[in-house]
C-alpha cells in the first residue's frame, strides 16, 4: 500500500531540509514562486502548518482551528527557519504515530474533519510544495521522491488521474495544485485537496476508502483497517477493485466510491458499502453493500445504508438511489427495506429497490 504517516512526513522534512540548506546563503527576502510571501515567510508558514496539524489531532478539535500559531524569533534567518521546520515536523510525526485509530481533528476540506492519515498527507504536501515555492525563487532544484508524490495524490487528490508515465508523479502533483502544466490536461486555476469523508451511523461509522487504501484491499491487504475475523468479504474486495480501476482511468469521484463499515465501539471493520459511481443523467446512483459473515444479523448494514442514503440524497442533483439484489438474497432485500427503500420494477433477473429524495 502507498503508506502515509510519520515515516512519510519524516522523509518529506528531510528532503526539504536538504534542498533548503543548499540555498541557505541566498536572499530569502525574495518572493517565493507564485506566492505573496517571501521565502522566509513561506518557511514560517510550513512550520505553522506542521505544528497546527499536530494541535488539531492532540487537541481533538471538532469545531475549528485550535487558536494558536508560531512565529520565528526576530532576526531569524534561513538556517533558523530550516531548524524550525525540522523541529515542527518532528512534533507532527510523533503525533501521527501515537494518534489512535478513529481520531479526527477539524479541517475544513471537504467536510469539517480529517484523520491522522489525512493530516499526514496534508503535512507532506505542505512541505513538498512550499519547499518547491522557495526553491523556485532561489534557483535550486526541489524534486522530491516520486513515491511521496504518488502517495499524496492517492490519499488526498482522489479525483486527479494518477501519473500516466514513470517519473511523472511530481509533475502531476504540481499540476494538481496549480503550479504546473501537463500535456493533455488543462491548467488548473483553482484546486482543493480531499480528506476522506466520515459518516456516523449509530453503532457503525462509514469511512470513505481512498484510492490508496482501495488498491491495497483489492490486492488482498487490509486497506489499513482492522477487520473482523473472516473479513473483508469478497464483495468488499470487488468494490475496492472498482475504485482502483476508476481512479487509474480518471473517472473516480470522491464521496461516490466505497466506504468501510467500522464498528464505533472497537474500531473493527465489518464490511463495505458504497456506490457504483456518481449519479447518472437522471440523478440516480446505484448502491451496494457487503458484510463479513461474522457481522451479519446485527442490523449493521441497515443502519449504515440508512445514513449513507440520507447523506447522498441531500446532495444537489440526486433524485434517487437504486439497489439491485439477487432474488434468493432475502437478507440483502431486508437491508434495503429497513433502510427506507421500496420495491421497484425488476432489472433483468434482479430485484430492484429505490429510495427517493
Amino acid at each position: 500500500m502507498l503508506s502515509m504517516g510519520g515515516d512519510q512526513l519524516d522523509e518529506a522534512v528531510a528532503h526539504a531540509a536538504k534542498v533548503l540548506r543548499t540555498a541557505a546563503g541566498l536572499d530569502w527576502s525574495a518572493k517565493a514562486g507564485g506566492l505573496d510571501w517571501s521565502c522566509l515567510e513561506t518557511a514560517e508558514h510550513i512550520a505553522c502548518d506542521l505544528v497546527s496539524y499536530a494541535g488539531q489531532l492532540t487537541g481533538r478539535a471538532t469545531d475549528g482551528w485550535v487558536p494558536f500559531e508560531i512565529s520565528f524569533d526576530e532576526g531569524s534567518g534561513p538556517k533558523d527557519a530550516i531548524s524550525v521546520i525540522e523541529s515542527t515536523g518532528g512534533l507532527l510525526s510523533a503525533v501521527l504515530r501515537t494518534t489512535p485509530s478513529g481520531v479526527r481533528g477539524y479541517h475544513p476540506y471537504p467536510s469539517g474533519s480529517a484523520d491522522a492519515v489525512g493530516f499526514a498527507a496534508m503535512g507532506v504536501a505542505e512541505v513538498l510544495l512550499h519547499t518547491y515555492d522557495i526553491a523556485q525563487a532561489l534557483g535550486v532544484d526541489a524534486q522530491p521522491p516520486a513515491a511521496l508524490c504518488e502517495a499524496v495524490l492517492a490519499w488526498i487528490f482522489p479525483e486527479v488521474t494518477p501519473a500516466r508515465a514513470p517519473g511523472e508523479q511530481w509533475a502531476t502533483l504540481l499540476w494538481a495544485t496549480g503550479r504546473g502544466t501537463l500535456a493533455g490536461r488543462p491548467k488548473l486555476e483553482g484546486w482543493r485537496w480531499h480528506n476522506s469523508l466520515e459518516i456516523p451511523a449509530g453503532r457503525i461509522v462509514l469511512r470513505e476508502v481512498s484510492p490508496a487504501a482501495a488498491a491495497d484491499l483489492a490486492a488482498g491487504g487490509t486497506g489499513g483497517l482492522t477487520w473482523i475475523e473472516g473479513g473483508p468479504f469478497d464483495g468488499t474486495r470487488t468494490a475496492a477493485e472498482m475504485v482502483t480501476k476508476a481512479y487509474a482511468s480518471g473517472v473516480h469521484r470522491p464521496e461516490w466510491g466505497m466506504f468501510a463499515l467500522v464498528r464505533a465501539e472497537d474500531e473493527v471493520a465489518v464490511g463495505g458499502m458504497g456506490f457504483h459511481g456518481p449519479p447518472d443523467e437522471e440523478g440516480v446512483a446505484e448502491v451496494g453493500y457487503d458484510l463479513a459473515v461474522g457481522a451479519r444479523g446485527y442490523g449493521y448494514a441497515s443502519e449504515a445504508l440508512d445514513s449513507l442514503s440520507a447523506v447522498a440524497l441531500a446532495r444537489p442533483g440526486v433524485r434517487s438511489l437504486l439497489a439491485v439484489v439477487e432474488p434468493e438474497n432475502t437478507a440483502s432485500q431486508q437491508v434495503a427495506l429497513r433502510a427506507g427503500y421500496v420495491r421497484a420494477s425488476d432489472r433483468e433477473n434482479l430485484q430492484a429497490y429505490l429510495r427517493r429524495a
